[in-house]
């Protein structure tokens, strides 16, 4: 009858453990990230009686952590990421220890450190000039909103256009009078100082193709002399189809250089690229000269005024200019096997003696999941799950604590034979 009493208590003891499991899993239904836990349950040794085995209880149930996927919401926080997959966010503790989460509820402190809700410092590579290594060790992502991004000069650009091959032919010059230019067009280009300055480039028709003879047109670049001086000219050729033939794909681009700028700017010298991916980026057809489009790579100074972070982690800084630059990579962790992580409060997790070595790289890469811009993973827990589960571990309890009620009667009536006047 003993054996009865000390059964139904592991019983107890058990589901006891079953039921705080379950009410953990539901009061973190809303926590961003969660992972629910499920309870498996052994028994205990069992004792030979004659011919019959008798069971000794249950066990302390063991308890998993399940790392499905959370289903994934849209977030109003250009910060906030969701992570779809396998893997986790890196965070350092502010005393140094590493740790990981799924909680991409991120911000910045003061000093532009990206921070998850508690305070850590999210890993991953950061760079303020745009050139973001990826393949370095990892560390936190500083980007201070705020901070001036230098000026970058112009050192190459390109106008997509087209010379009209019916124009009449002319010469830059005649007697030592500057003849009027075929066609014009401008390109503003910046400085080391970031101050811009419009570079007009003027076409001659000088030479119209013939079958030995491409068509031949002459060139030269000006800017205002408020801004300073340039001398730069050359010629382009095109055969009979229209086609760019000089300067060719393998020449050394035309270089168009600004000296004595009236800023105190460093001489600004400019590659003019031809050809895109092989490809001539001017044309000379039977169509009223144009220009479609120009670009160059030179910016002014700005500074940046906001952060967000886009699909794959990536860090973008928006600026003052206008234009978006990326300042930071977010790092992720993947384990072979997650379940041996050790909850440690926060949204966090740190590995264990079982745990294995950490994957870490970019998103979408090596096993890892991608991450997701304005958006959080919702917690795994299932209500329905939960409360079917709490009323089978309610009705165990209850079962259990019946035997116990029962044996008693029964021990009390064995003390009652053994003591039939009380």
């Amino acid at each position: 009858m003993l054996t009865a009493f000390s059964t139904a208590l592991s019983a107890l003891s058990a589901d006891s453990t079953a039921i705080s499991v379950v009410g953990n899993n539901l009061a973190n239904l809303n926590t961003t990230g969660f992972k629910a836990s499920s309870v498996e349950f052994q028994d205990l040794l069992y004792e030979t009686l004659g011919s019959s085995q008798v069971g000794m209880g249950v066990q302390q149930p063991t308890t998993e952590r399940v790392f499905s996927q959370g289903a994934t919401q849209s977030s109003s926080n250009p910060l906030d990421v969701a992570i779809s997959g396998q893997g986790f966010l890196i965070a350092k503790t502010p005393s140094g220890a590493i740790q990981y989460t799924r909680d991409g509820s991120l911000t910045t402190d003061s000093q532009g450190n990206l921070q998850t809700a508690n305070g850590d410092y999210v890993q991953g590579w950061s760079s303020l000039t745009g050139n973001v290594n990826a393949t370095g060790p990892i560390g936190n992502i500083t980007v201070p909103t705020g901070s001036l991004r230098q000026a970058t000069p112009t050192a190459n650009m390109s106008i997509t256009m087209n010379l009209d091959a019916t124009a009449a032919n002319t010469t830059p010059s005649s007697g030592g009078v500057a003849n009027p230019p075929t066609f014009s067009t401008p390109i503003e280009v910046y400085d080391s100082l970031g101050n811009s300055h419009v570079v007009t480039v003027d076409f001659w028709k000088t030479a119209s193709a013939t079958p030995s003879t491409p068509a031949q047109w002459t060139w030269a670049a000006s800017v205002p002399a408020t801004d300073g001086t340039t001398t730069s000219t050359g010629t382009l050729q095109f055969d009979q189809n229209g086609n760019l033939v000089s300067p060719s794909s393998t020449s050394t681009p035309p270089a168009i250089t600004l000296t004595g700028l009236t800023d105190g700017a460093s001489d600004l010298t400019m590659n003019w690229n031809l050809f895109s991916n092989g490809n001539s980026t001017i044309t000379q057809y039977a169509q009223a000269s144009s220009m479609s489009t120009n670009s160059q790579d030179g910016s002014a100074a700005a500074q940046m005024t906001q952060i967000s972070i886009g699909n794959g982690g990536v860090v973008l800084a928006q600026l003052s200019n206008g234009q978006e630059m990326q300042v930071g990579q977010l790092a992720m962790a993947n384990f072979v096997n997650p379940d041996s992580l050790i909850a440690v409060g926060n949204n966090n997790y740190q590995v264990s003696g079982f745990t294995s070595n950490a994957a870490v790289g970019v998103p979408n890469s090596g096993g890892r999941g991608q991450i997701l811009g304005s958006s959080l993973e919702s917690s795994t827990v299932d209500i329905s799950t939960e409360f079917t589960n709490l009323m089978t571990y309610q009705n165990s309890y209850e079962a259990a604590s019946r035997v116990i009620t029962t044996a008693d009667t029964i021990m009390q009536q064995t003390l009652n034979i053994m003591n039939p006047n009380g």
